[in-house]
């Protein structure tokens, strides 16, 4: 019994430690000069500021920039985003 105990509070912390995390962001692109807030997933173990810019910069395409990282958030913080951020919402 104390075996079974054990195992499953292993599994419950694992699965505390990959809670999901995301970001949301404004982004640009030129000529025309157009402009987009969005929500981006971030992997496992990236949930700071830092780490959301560096993934943003690598998956942004279609000639968009980064202008900023909003903030960092959980699942808690993911439906009241989603229709702000429209046609971008875990786009890239």
């Amino acid at each position: 019994m104390l075996r079974v105990a054990v195992i499953l509070s292993v599994l419950c912390c694992a699965g505390a430690a990959q809670a999901a995390c995301y970001a949301d962001y404004k982004a640009k692109r030129d000529d025309p000069l157009r402009l987009h807030y969005g929500v981006i997933a971030l992997p496992d173990g990236a949930c700071d500021a830092d780490a959301a810019a560096a993934a943003l910069r690598a998956r942004l395409g279609d000639g968009w920039q980064l202008l900023s990282v909003e903030g960092v958030f959980g699942d808690d913080g993911l439906e009241e985003r989603r229709a702000s951020a429209g046609q971008y919402f875990l786009r890239y």
